[in-house]
């Protein structure tokens, strides 16, 4: 069974030109690669108060969850390595107290959402990333071959 995580992206303008915070991972699971700020949800804790929480702790940010824009759902399948399997609800927010700063898991960077690093992202980001940050939802699913890295297939998530 995946277990859960949740994914949030800070959005702000400069300058007339959109931006997205994302992360250089510095540990775990994805270390190197640029993320949006996220992680597992505790038992009993629902997806925002972990999106809430994760920004927080990677980032030295404090998020209402009022702000959080939820935009959808992916399943992440690893049949290579099952314990990587994973459901990630997704939020963006343009709302948020602080300035993003360096923690243990995360070297945060300003990125303009039209040249988004996505050759330095997982594999599936390019498939649904763009889209989400200006406006779009999300509902799919990616299934990751043997080298834990490409996607091999994906298809939408069946509605419920």
């Amino acid at each position: 069974m995946p277990y859960r995580v949740c994914v949030t992206y800070l959005l702000r303008e400069r300058d007339g030109v959109a931006q997205v915070l994302l992360g250089r991972k510095k540990t775990g699971l994805g270390v190197g690669y640029h993320v949006g700020l996220g992680g597992k949800l505790e038992p009993g804790e629902a997806a925002v108060e972990a999106a809430v929480r994760e920004v927080a702790e990677e980032a030295g940010v404090t998020v209402d969850p009022a702000d959080l824009d939820p935009r959808g759902e992916l399943l992440y399948l690893f049949p290579h390595r099952e314990s990587w399997s994973q459901r990630s609800s997704v939020f963006v927010t343009t709302r948020w107290q602080g300035e993003p700063a360096e923690s243990d898991e995360l070297v945060p960077a300003w990125h303009d959402v039209a040249d988004l690093p996505l050759d330095e992202m997982w594999d599936d980001a390019r498939q649904w990333l763009p889209d989400v940050l200006v406006g779009g939802h999300v509902s799919h699913e990616f299934t990751f071959g043997d080298d834990l890295a490409t996607v091999v297939s994906d298809r939408p998530l069946p509605t419920s």
